[in-house]
């Protein structure tokens, strides 16, 4: 990728992931097509290294036996996306007509290795990390009460070992082109706008609204 894409840590692509919460776990297996499925996850802070990578799927899942041939695998996350038309990349007396259109949006990988988890009593503590995770306020009962219904699941827990990503906001331009652009996602207000204008001023050392 170009260097101005480049994340500016690690932090700051494990704080995009867990973010985003969602993504697609790509499972290469032995096979000539991956198995891929988009699970909802967590992350679980490992001191003095890669985060891991927790979360649960049915049974019947083909990715199981594409991780027991390899173990592996890929969380791929993209999102915080806003296609930016050829006219905003103008400013001053510049040509709109001449400016070349883009889409910003933020990417990450986390490779790592897959180690499923069958005990119930494991199965349950991912149930309840994802559930602290994202419905800390939530009138809901203990994951325990559906004990019957763990044998339709396995967890999941992925050591990663790799971590990457890219940060795709106008960072080969100069701040006063990147500026009017935040002012126009801002404008304009559209699904993901806000999010790109985020991230747009954060690496641009700006603050945001409501900073």
């Amino acid at each position: 990728m170009h260097p101005w894409d480049a994340p500016l840590d690690q932090s700051e692509v494990v704080d995009f992931v867990v973010a985003q919460g969602f993504g697609h776990l790509v499972a290469p297996g032995r096979r000539e097509v991956p198995v891929i499925v988009p699970p909802q996850f967590v992350l679980d802070d490992a001191a003095g290294g890669f985060p891991r990578v927790l979360l649960h799927l049915a049974r019947p899942i083909p990715v199981w036996a594409a991780s027991d041939e390899n173990p592996l695998v890929v969380v791929s996350v993209a999102g915080d996306w806003s296609y930016i038309p050829s006219a905003w990349k103008a400013i001053d007396a510049e040509d709109p007509a001449l400016g070349i259109p883009t889409t910003y949006y933020a990417a990450a990988q986390l490779v790592g290795d897959a180690q499923p988890i069958d005990d119930d009593e494991r199965k349950l503590d991912v149930l309840r990390r994802q559930l602290a995770a994202y419905e800390p306020d939530g009138p809901h009962a203990d994951p325990q009460v559906h004990t019957r219904r763990l044998p339709g699941i396995r967890a999941l827990r992925i050591r990663v070992r790799e971590v990457s990503g890219k940060f795709k906001y106008g960072g080969n331009v100069d701040p006063a082109h990147r500026l009017a652009i935040a002012e126009r996602l801002s404008a304009r207000g559209g699904p993901g706008d806000a999010a790109a204008s985020r991230h747009l001023l954060r690496r641009l050392g700006e603050p945001g609204p409501g900073s």
